[in-house]
């Protein structure tokens, strides 16, 4: 794959986790990505890839990928995980995530655009993700699911 496409396969990947505002962000995440680039390839990025401005519920915006971009809410959310996954608990209903400093609202925003039918609601800080489900039984499937496979489950009185 030439530089340019995993570079842009990046970027799609990248907007898609997190929420960048500016093109600086961009730049900045590319290069701590280890690729070389400049304000200007990312600006021709932005276009070649058809990246728009979202209004996040914070009220602020973020670059996203236009609809239909062919990157799956479930796609995004293995990736968050596989980058950001620190631990996952269950209480009756509740499902408490923790994650990397800075992922907590990305993973929410997933989470919210899956529209998954036994998921009543996310309340994100800045590591930590409250996840609330309908019942017990929805919560353990979540709790699961947030789970890497290869870590085994934990045990806990909850449980």
């Amino acid at each position: 794959m030439r530089e340019k496409q995993r570079r842009q396969q990046f970027l799609r990947e990248l907007v898609a986790t997190r929420d960048l505002e500016t093109q600086e962000a961009l730049v900045r995440e590319l290069r701590r990505a280890g690729f070389h680039v400049t304000q200007v390839t990312v600006s021709r990025d932005i276009r070649d890839l058809h990246l728009v401005k979202t209004l996040t519920p914070s009220g602020r915006y973020r670059y996203s990928l236009p609809a239909g971009s062919g990157i799956s809410a479930e796609a995004r959310l293995d990736r968050m995980l596989a980058e950001s996954y620190v631990s996952v608990r269950r209480a009756n209903n509740l499902v408490v995530l923790k994650v990397l400093p800075g992922n907590a609202h990305a993973v929410a925003a997933i989470l919210d655009q899956m529209e998954l039918p036994h998921l009543l609601g996310t309340v994100a800080g800045d590591d930590t993700l409250l996840i609330i489900c309908e019942d017990d039984v929805s919560a353990r499937s979540m709790e699961t699911r947030l789970r890497p496979a290869q870590l085994p489950p934990e045990h806990h009185a909850s449980s």
